[in-house]
């Protein structure tokens, strides 16, 4: 299988020929190559590096912060971490970029490179493929060795990115406090194991059940927090008499909430349900993606504001929340950025607004999720082979939905009304993602189906 290459990073398994999978090789090409472009861009060279606890992690940290300090750049360690706790050091280093060791929801056997710039951003389009490029064509020199960067690790990062979240304005420590949270937590054996806990301690929760939390990247389920995939969680929850149960990504980035019934809320309203907390207090604008549920879009409106949409890649999300002012943003996958804080997706400030909200509102998890609209989108994945042909399969169903509305800058999405699908080739895996959303589930499976029928 070939390297994936996209606005999301590198990404790869481990082991296998070079160019077709993330080999030492590959890694050492794609960091020399980043570094190259980083020693153009102003501002001290620095890079800031950190991973999550998959087993190679430590492995492809040492031949990333090797390569940077043989062209010169010093390094900054901060070992197990979050990628929303690197992306803060980055700015807070004052250092030109950061990378994040981290394949985020695939499985152990793959790693990736996560690409941020001088602000703790994921890099944009131009600069990806620039990067891409200098990789393939292998044009950069290294310095001698009087010239070789420093390299130094950093704890303390997390303690950091925590204590800037408890002062935020809207975060309510002292109503999280009374409320006496028990709370379940699966951090899938990953860095979440660390920061979720803590942070929650920081709050004041009155009882955590940590549940896969050992960072020792032994993913125990498929690490995407999908409802199928956390039925250990739903489990706990039910049984152990919590108000609620939190489950997060490898990389911490990504947030789901299960409600004191153990049933999950769907990663889609993470993002509508903290938006809410955020619009009430802070009225404004908001944005997710085109993959995103519609439920946003009627929050936002409920509080005069402006809903916009954009492709898939949290790139492009930050760039039109900065455009156009938004208070709150992120995508459906469970992603929540929020300006206040930093513009990246971030589960722990995620968990704060949540809390928060559910601490002001003197409602159980259930009742909060059932005052919003109820959406259902169904997702589904479609294989790709290495002679499959996407653009035809693209127009052949624009062929076949032409009489209604749609949006093709990211695939295909065809707009109903009160409901849609969206089909484009995922950022992070060799397959096709498919969505539809719709007022009920039978309305949301039929339209999948169709699609699906029809490839």
């Amino acid at each position: 299988m070939a390297l994936i290459k996209s606005i999301s990073g590198v990404r790869g398994t481990i082991g296998g020929k070079v160019g077709e999978s993330l080999t030492p090789v590959d890694v050492v090409g794609l960091t020399a190559a980043f570094g190259r472009w980083l020693l153009q861009q102003p501002g001290n060279k620095v890079v800031v590096i950190g991973r999550d606890a998959r087993p190679s992690g430590s492995m492809v940290s040492r031949l990333v912060g090797a390569t940077l300090q043989s062209l010169g750049i010093d390094v900054i360690d901060l070992g197990l971490s979050t990628t929303p706790t690197v992306a803060m050091a980055v700015p807070q280093e004052q250092a030109c970029g950061g990378i994040v060791i981290t394949a985020s929801h695939n499985a152990a056997a793959w790693n990736a490179l996560k690409l941020l710039d001088g602000g703790g951003e994921l890099i944009d389009a131009a600069a990806a493929a620039e990067v891409f490029s200098g990789a393939t064509q292998q044009d950069y020199t290294f310095v001698p060795a009087e010239q070789l960067g420093q390299y130094a690790t950093k704890e303390g990062y997390l303690t950091k990115h925590i204590n800037r979240i408890l002062a935020l304005p809207l975060v309510d420590v002292s109503a999280i406090r009374s409320r006496q949270f028990r709370i379940a937590v699966d951090a899938v054996n990953s860095t979440g194991g660390i920061a979720v806990p803590q942070l929650l301690q920081a709050l004041g929760v009155a009882h955590v059940t940590a549940l896969h939390c050992q960072p020792d990247g032994q993913f125990p389920h498929n690490p995407e927090p999908l409802p199928v995939h956390l039925g250990d969680l739903s489990h706990a929850v039910r049984s152990g008499d919590h108000d609620l149960g939190i489950a997060v990504d490898p990389d911490v980035d990504r947030l789901v909430v299960i409600d004191e019934k153990g049933v999950p809320w769907g990663e889609e309203y993470t993002l509508v349900i903290a938006a809410d907390y955020v619009l009430r207090h802070t009225p404004g604008n908001t944005v997710s993606n085109f993959s995103s549920s519609q439920a946003l879009r009627d929050i936002t409106v409920q509080y005069g504001g402006h809903y916009a949409s954009t492709p898939v890649g949290e790139q492009y999300v930050v760039a039109t929340m900065k455009a156009t002012q938004a208070v709150i943003g992120g995508e459906g996958n469970g992603g929540v950025i929020y300006p206040a804080l930093h513009y990246g997706r971030d589960a722990l400030v995620g968990i704060a607004l949540l809390l928060s909200h559910l601490a002001h509102t003197q409602q159980t998890a259930s009742v909060l999720r059932a005052n919003y609209p109820n959406y259902t989108l169904v997702k589904q994945k479609i294989q790709l082979t290495s002679d499959a042909k996407l653009a035809a399969l693209l127009d052949a169903v624009k062929k076949q939905y032409s009489a209604y509305p749609m949006n093709l800058e990211d695939g295909v999405k065809i707009i109903f009304e009160k409901a849609w699908i969206h089909l484009r080739q995922s950022n992070t895996e060799p397959i096709i993602r498919l969505y539809a959303e719709a007022e009920t589930e039978i309305q949301a499976r039929h339209l999948a189906e169709q699609v699906m029928r029809q490839i």
